[in-house]
């Protein structure tokens, strides 16, 4: 086993060669379909653990498969003990993962930090218990939405030094969505908003997009944002 093992890791090796001479027919042919699609699978894999885990061991990988094929052995770790360490490792990695990102942006929290703690001591500026801010420029008199309600609104959102990322304001077009599937600071504001209100919210990152950020709308992770957002009506 450990030889037929040695022998197809170095086809693998021969395969990542440099040189421009080697190509694919110099140590395996792909003459079926089945042939083809296994190929496929190999780089596809491939593409997984450079994304999610570039520590592979690659003659460990294929021992492993090997076993697994091999119904006359035992396996060297079970399943139900595989399974553990598996998700033991990932969650050892996340969470370093977690505290390094904090550590690379810890000037990004503590700009949020300071900031909120700062503006919540201005006139006007409520703290909830969750740490959302909010102040009032217009305060409507008309219903307030529930958790499942459709609500129509327009919003201005901006970074803490005033640059915008999105508004509706600025495409002139109001828009539309259920309370419960936007960020949890206006998810919590907007059941406090009656219609035809107009509030400030500053809200922190955990209320917001977290650690993650949001990179389509160009929003780092860890980032406190400021939203202007008008309710204008219940669908």
């Amino acid at each position: 086993m450990r030889n037929i093992t040695l022998s197809l890791l170095t086809l693998i090796l021969v395969s990542c060669s440099n040189d421009d001479n080697v190509s694919t027919t110099n140590y395996l042919e792909l003459l079926t379909i089945e042939d083809s699609v296994s190929y496929i699978i190999g780089n596809s894999r491939a593409k997984e653990f450079e994304q999610g885990f570039a520590e592979v061991n690659l003659e460990a990988y294929i021992l492993g498969i090997k076993d697994m094929q091999d119904t006359t052995k035992s396996l060297l770790i079970d399943e139900q003990k595989g399974s553990e360490i598996v998700q033991t490792y990932f969650t050892n990695k996340q969470a370093a993962q977690q505290e390094q990102a904090q550590s690379e942006m810890a000037p990004k929290i503590k700009e949020g930090e300071e900031f909120l703690a700062k503006n919540r001591t201005r006139e006007g500026v409520t703290t909830t218990a969750s740490g959302l801010q909010y102040e009032i420029i217009t305060q409507g008199t008309g219903a307030k939405p529930g958790l499942t309600d459709q609500v129509e609104t327009h919003y201005h959102g901006t970074f803490l030094d005033g640059t915008v990322f999105d508004s509706s304001v600025d495409r002139g077009e109001p828009t539309s969505f259920p309370v419960n599937q936007v960020i949890a600071g206006w998810t919590e504001a907007l059941q406090l908003m009656s219609v035809g209100s107009k509030w400030k919210l500053y809200v922190p990152y955990n209320l917001a997009y977290g650690e993650r950020g949001e990179p389509r709308g160009g929003i780092d992770p860890y980032s406190t944002l400021i939203f202007e957002v008008e309710l204008l009506g219940i669908k």
